[in-house]
C-alpha cells in the first residue's frame, strides 16, 4: 500500500507562485513514476506533469515554461513549482504514483490540494 498526502495549495493572485508537495508513505519502493493532474469544476481530471524516477518529466502544454515537476528519491517526495499562475490554474491538485510498473499508469492518488488562482 502506498498513501500519498498533498499540501502547499492555497490562494494566490495572477501572477503569483505556489509550491506543492506530495509525500509518499508506506511501500515506497514500488514507486515509479509520479505526477501531478489537476481538475477544475465541471471539468474532467487532466495530466499537469510527469517524472520518472530517472527524473525525465513531461508537462501539458498549458503549463510548459510556468511549472515545475521535481521528486526526491531519498525522501519520496514529488514537487511542483508553479509560477505565472493564471486564473485557469485553478483546480483542485492530486498526486499520482506509478505502483510496480514502468508504464505512467497512476494507481495511488493523494486526497488532493485545492489551487484557486484570483484575477
Amino acid at each position: 500500500q502506498v498513501q500519498l498526502v498533498e499540501s502547499g495549495g492555497g490562494l494566490v493572485q495572477a501572477g503569483g507562485s505556489l509550491t506543492l508537495s506530495c509525500a509518499a508513505s508506506g511501500s515506497i519502493s514500488r514507486i515509479n513514476a509520479m505526477a501531478w493532474y489537476r481538475q477544475a469544476p465541471g471539468k474532467q481530471r487532466e495530466l499537469v506533469a510527469t517524472i520518472t524516477r530517472g527524473a525525465n518529466t513531461n508537462y501539458a502544454d498549458s503549463v510548459k515554461g510556468r511549472f515545475t515537476i521535481s521528486r526526491d528519491n531519498a525522501k519520496m517526495t514529488v514537487h511542483l513549482q508553479m509560477n505565472s499562475l493564471k486564473p485557469e490554474d485553478t483546480a483542485v491538485y492530486y498526486c499520482g504514483a506509478a505502483i510496480a510498473t514502468q508504464t505512467l499508469t497512476f494507481s495511488a492518488w493523494g486526497q488532493g490540494t485545492q489551487v484557486t488562482v484570483s484575477s
